[in-house]
């Protein structure tokens, strides 16, 4: 990767590792699935407005809307409010990862490598260990949410894939329209009508301003500018290249909650992320025989000249956890490489 772009996929991880400290501010003045069905309310309409809704199957689209989108955020929100701290918040969501895989091998009959294999047992040793941790000060169930969100993400990741989507990121832009009207009923259901409009009352008083700041980030940084700068990079670049940057979002997370929170996670949290995030980086890895051509960019402007380059389609290895060719059986069609920035797009964070 160049060094410009290496940079801007480093802002982007920075962007969604502070995305925690915005849901933590959120949530100090909106309900959970309140906040959460502002959040997709207010990148919904334009979308429906502007953005031309992909040529994709619908199942897999409802799918993807209702995994990636609705109950990662329920879980996620909801683990958040009622005591998931909020840099291993940002740490246990990346169970996804691993979870992406497992789900493959038993829906899709995909066939994982060693080394995934490896890299999973690792991440779901370090993340057993949080939960054993947490259990200890009875903050076992935000662990569990936590996961459970991490498991939603995974499903729409499945779904995304079978989607096959040729411009990835409408369909991210275009599964924020699945959320609101579902969210919008559990939090009436389950935080009430009262608390809904209180919230929405007080939201431009003095009280409000954190929660309309917190709304601003999550749409704006978190899912346009993050989720846009990383659907580019993604396209350019094969994403065994760019989607280990996505590990600096648990560093940045816990890091700034840290910093603004003074949120000081125990040595066996610090142990134990550590192994989360090794794990997921050696599933990621790519074999040595690829590493000469794994950083040229995919549009030809290595070369210097304006035409860009056939695309070329990454290898078993150039993602997270990937295996591809039953999806590709089960779509009927080799799909594009640009259609893998759906897996690791942090819209969902």
């Amino acid at each position: 990767m160049r060094p410009r772009d290496r940079l801007l996929a480093a802002v982007v991880a920075v962007l969604w590792g502070v995305n925690f400290l915005a849901i933590h501010f959120g949530l100090t003045h909106f309900p959970p699935m309140l906040l959460a069905c502002l959040r997709f309310t207010l990148i919904a309409i334009p979308t429906i407005l502007f953005v031309p809704r992909p040529a994709v199957p619908l199942r897999w689209f409802l799918g993807y809307g209702i995994g990636f989108g609705t109950l990662q955020f329920v879980f996620l929100f909801v683990a958040m409010d009622v005591g998931m701290p909020t840099g291993l918040a940002s740490l246990v969501l990346q169970s996804s990862a691993p979870l992406t895989v497992v789900l493959g091998v038993l829906l899709l009959r995909e066939r994982p490598s060693r080394r995934q294999v490896v890299g999973i047992g690792a991440a779901a040793l370090g993340l057993a260990a949080i939960a054993a941790a947490q259990s200890q000060s009875a903050a076992l169930v935000p662990v569990l949410l936590t996961l459970l969100a991490g498991l939603s993400w995974a499903v729409g990741n499945l779904c995304a894939r079978l989607a096959a989507p040729p411009e990835p990121m409408h369909l991210t832009l275009w599964a924020c329209v699945v959320p609101p009207v579902p969210l919008l009923v559990l939090s009436l259901a389950t935080e009430g009508p009262a608390a809904d409009l209180e919230a929405l009352r007080t939201a431009f008083t003095p009280s409000g301003w954190v929660g309309i700041g917190a709304v601003v980030y999550l749409v704006v940084f978190a899912t346009i500018i993050g989720s846009g700068i990383w659907t580019a990079l993604i396209r350019r670049y094969p994403a065994g290249v760019v989607a280990p940057y996505s590990m600096l979002v648990p560093i940045i997370g816990m890091s700034s909650a840290a910093l603004v929170l003074g949120e000081r996670p125990g040595i066996v949290e610090i142990v134990a992320g550590a192994v989360v995030v090794g794990g997921v980086l050696l599933g990621s890895a790519r074999p040595a025989a690829q590493a000469g051509t794994a950083e040229e960019p995919v549009d030809g402007s290595a070369s210097g000249t304006d035409d860009p380059a056939p695309p070329r389609c990454p290898g078993a290895n150039e993602r997270p956890f990937p295996a591809t060719e039953p999806v590709r059986a089960a779509v009927g069609a080799t799909r594009r490489p640009d259609s893998e920035a759906v897996d690791r797009e942090g819209a969902g964070q």
